[in-house]
C-alpha cells in the first residue's frame, strides 16, 4: 500500500512539473536552480573559446537531464537541434533522477574518449556510431541517424574542419559504410 501511495504521489508531482517548448536553434535559458529533462527532441550543450570557436560539450535527447548545475564550464549554452519539449526538475526532485545523472556522466565521458581517437577517420566514424546509438533507428538500409547535425557542427565536436568532415563522409559513402539521402545519414553497421 505504501508503495502504491508513493507511485501515485510521484505521478502527481510529475504531472505538476511545468513543461516548456523550444524551436530548432533556440537557446534554452541557463538557470542555476533547475535541471531540464528532455521529453522530446535533441539539444547540444556548448561553450566557446576566447577566440570564439564553438566547443560542443554533448548531444542530448529524450530522457536526458541537462542544465547549468551539471557543468562548471562558463559560458554554457543549450542549443535546440530540433523542436524540443523539456520539463523543469527542481532541486528537491534531483534525487529521483540518479539514473539520468549517471547516464549524463557516462555519455560525456564516452564522447570525450571519441574526441581523442586517431586518426580523424576513426574519430568521425566512432562519433557517427555514437550518434546512431543515441539518435538512431533501424531502417531497411541500416541505422538512420535521426538528427540533422551539420558538417560544421560535427567538425566542432571533433576538433577538425568542415572540409575534413565532408571529405571523410564522402569516403565513407564510397566505401559503402554510409548512405546519404538528402540531409539524413544511414550507417551500414555489421550485424545490425
Amino acid at each position: 500500500m505504501i508503495y502504491s501511495a508513493n507511485v501515485s504521489y510521484n505521478s502527481v508531482i510529475k504531472e505538476q512539473i511545468p513543461h516548456r517548448l523550444f524551436t530548432r536553434r533556440e537557446m534554452i535559458p541557463p538557470r542555476n536552480d533547475v535541471l531540464w529533462r528532455i521529453e522530446h527532441g535533441a539539444v547540444r550543450t556548448l561553450t566557446w573559446s576566447e577566440e570564439g570557436t564553438f566547443i560542443t560539450l554533448g548531444y542530448w535527447g529524450a530522457g536526458d537531464l541537462i542544465g547549468s548545475p551539471l557543468s562548471k564550464v562558463k559560458p554554457y549554452q543549450i542549443e535546440c537541434l530540433s523542436n524540443v519539449e523539456v520539463s523543469i526538475v527542481p532541486p528537491h526532485l534531483w534525487y529521483q533522477d540518479v539514473t539520468a545523472l549517471l547516464s549524463h556522466i557516462q555519455q560525456a565521458e564516452e564522447l570525450l574518449s571519441i574526441v581523442h581517437c586517431k586518426p580523424m577517420s576513426l574519430r568521425l566514424w566512432q562519433f557517427l556510431v555514437w550518434l546512431s546509438r543515441k539518435f538512431g533507428r533501424q531502417v531497411e538500409q541500416g541505422k538512420l541517424i535521426d538528427l540533422n547535425a551539420t558538417h560544421q557542427e560535427m567538425a566542432e565536436v571533433l576538433n577538425t574542419t568542415r572540409v575534413t568532415v565532408t571529405r571523410l563522409l564522402q569516403q565513407f559513402e564510397e566505401e559503402g559504410t554510409l548512405l546519404r539521402q538528402k540531409r539524413q545519414m544511414i550507417l551500414r553497421l555489421p550485424n545490425e
